[in-house]
């Protein structure tokens, strides 16, 4: 009995869905920064001291810097 295996690409071709799994990265990445800018924006100046952060940080925290 012959045994055929179907998980490999062919030599340069790409696999499907290469293309559609860095899209849904970037979405991903995308909507974490969008969910903890709105986080940190609903916080008080205060809160925020308390944390050692002021408003001018919330933009490169959210973007992972």
């Amino acid at each position: 009995m012959a045994a055929f295996d179907t998980n490999r690409a062919q030599a340069g071709a790409r696999p499907f869905g290469f293309g559609l799994t860095r899209v849904i990265a970037a979405f991903a990445a995308w909507n974490d920064a969008r969910r903890t800018r709105n986080a940190l924006n609903r916080l008080s100046d205060h809160e925020l001291d308390d944390i050692g952060l002021c408003r001018g940080d919330i933009d490169r925290i959210a973007r992972g810097l």
